[in-house]
């Protein structure tokens, strides 16, 4: 009976997340549009919760939104894919995901006039880490299914056989 409710729970939960994601990803293209209603006066604010959002550099609140809705979309929708996908590869999606979060810092937070400049700099640690990640995982995969190599039995087989030549060694 325990197990059963517990299931459930689980079923529900899931169930809830999994809608939260596909309603997220419906509303996309809708989201996306929110700018085309904000206003283009390049001296108009707007208050969101409490937050005042100016047009941060750019001609207009629109355009900003504008800008700023075309790297969060994306994110968010690299974020629900790399916590839903599957595949053995799926941690190489960190790199667009890191890409866009570093353009988006880089447009709320940044005095310069331009942006989008260097943010390939800030992603070559993520790379450095990701990639060979990745690549290692992908090697193990290709060895063990492509050629049949089994890694962990063979350092099982290694693992004996140094036993057995420390036994041989120390009875000498």
């Amino acid at each position: 009976m325990a197990e059963n409710l517990k299931n459930s729970n689980k079923t529900r939960h899931r169930f809830l997340i999994e809608s939260l994601g596909l309603i997220l990803i419906v509303l996309a293209p809708f989201i996306f549009k929110i700018h085309e209603y904000l206003p283009r006066d390049p001296n108009q604010t707007i208050d969101i919760f409490g937050a005042t959002f100016d047009r941060n550099g750019f001609e207009d609140l629109s355009t900003y939104a504008w800008f700023l809705l075309n790297k969060l979309i994306p994110l968010y929708l690299l974020i629900i894919w790399f916590f839903t996908c599957k595949h053995w590869w799926y941690h190489i999606i960190l790199i667009p995901l890191c890409m866009y979060a570093f353009q988006i810092f880089e447009v709320i937070y940044s005095e310069d006039r331009f942006v989008d400049t260097e943010n390939v700099l800030w992603l070559l640690p993520v790379c450095m880490v990701v990639i060979p990640f990745v690549y290692f995982v992908r090697i193990k995969l290709y060895d063990k299914y492509v050629h049949g190599i089994d890694l962990e039995a063979m350092e099982a087989e290694l693992q004996s056989f140094r036993k057995e030549t420390k036994k041989i060694l120390m009875h000498q």
